[in-house]
C-alpha cells in the first residue's frame, strides 16, 4: 500500500516526464500484486501485460516524439492557468465519488458479506452475496468477462475514452512553444537581393547566401557538391 501510494504521488510531483512514467510503471506493478493477493490472477496478468507493457510503451513513445529537454515556460504555464480551477473542482468531485463508493460499503455493516463468505447467500440487508470461490468456479476470466460486458459495460467504455483523453492530455502538456522562425523550410527560404541581380551590376559579383530560420545561411549547392567530392 505504501509503495502504491508513494509511486502515485511521485508520478504527479516529479517534473521530468520520464521519471513520472517510471513511477507509473511501479504503480502498475503494485496494483497487479493487489489483484494477485485477492485471487484475481487474470486481472494481475492483464495489468502487467496491457498497462505496464503496451500502454506505457505508448506513453513513452509520445514523450520521445515530443522531447523531454524542454522546461515549462511562462507562456506554457499561462496556457493552463484558466484550467486550474476546473481541474481542482473535478478532482474534488472525483475524490468525493471514490470516498462514497469505496467507504460506503465498508461503513455499512448490513451490506457487507459475512466472513467467511458463503457460496450462495445474502447480506443482512438482503443483497445477494457470493463467496470468491463460488464466483471463480468456472474460472476467473469467465467471471470477469461476464461482469465486464453486462453489469459494468458502460464504465468499461468510459474508461476507454478516459485513456484516449489521457494520451491527448500528455501530448498537450508535453508540447513546447514552437518558434515560427524555426519552421521555415529550406525550399521556402527567403533569398535577399544579390549584387548580380541588380541592373548593371557585375555578374561575377559574389552571391549572398539564402537565409533560413533565425538568419542562419542556407548551405549552397556548390558547398554540397564539394562535400560530396
Amino acid at each position: 500500500g505504501a509503495v502504491a501510494l508513494g509511486s502515485a504521488v511521485s508520478m504527479v510531483m516529479l517534473r521530468h516526464p520520464v521519471h513520472s512514467a517510471l513511477m507509473l510503471v511501479v504503480n502498475f506493478f503494485t496494483i497487479a500484486v493487489f489483484y494477485a493477493v485477492n485471487e484475481a490472477q487474470f486481472l494481475a496478468t492483464v495489468q502487467i501485460i496491457v498497462y505496464a507493457g503496451a500502454i506505457m510503451v505508448l506513453f513513452l513513445f509520445v514523450i520521445m516524439l515530443l522531447g523531454v529537454a524542454k522546461e515549462y515556460t511562462p507562456t506554457s504555464r499561462s496556457r493552463l492557468r484558466g484550467q486550474t480551477g476546473a481541474g481542482i473542482v473535478l478532482g474534488v468531485v472525483l475524490f468525493a465519488g471514490l470516498a462514497v463508493g469505496i467507504g460506503g460499503p465498508l461503513l455499512a455493516r448490513e451490506s457487507a458479506c459475512p466472513s467467511p463468505a458463503p457460496a450462495e447467500g445474502t447480506t443482512p440487508s438482503g443483497i445477494p452475496c457470493r463467496g470468491l470461490a463460488a464466483a471463480n468456479e468456472n474460472g476467473n476470466t469467465e467471471a470477469i468477462g461476464g461482469l465486464l460486458f453486462s453489469r459494468y459495460v458502460w464504465p468499461f467504455e468510459v474508461v476507454s475514452v478516459l485513456l484516449v483523453i489521457a494520451a491527448v492530455g500528455a501530448m498537450v502538456l508535453g508540447r513546447g512553444d514552437e518558434d515560427p522562425a524555426d519552421l521555415v523550410d529550406r525550399d521556402e527560404a527567403v533569398v535577399p537581393p544579390t549584387a548580380a541581380s541588380v541592373e548593371g551590376a557585375d555578374p561575377a559579383a559574389a552571391v549572398e547566401p539564402a537565409m533560413i530560420g533565425r538568419g542562419n545561411p542556407a548551405p549552397s549547392s556548390h558547398a554540397t557538391e564539394e562535400e560530396e567530392e
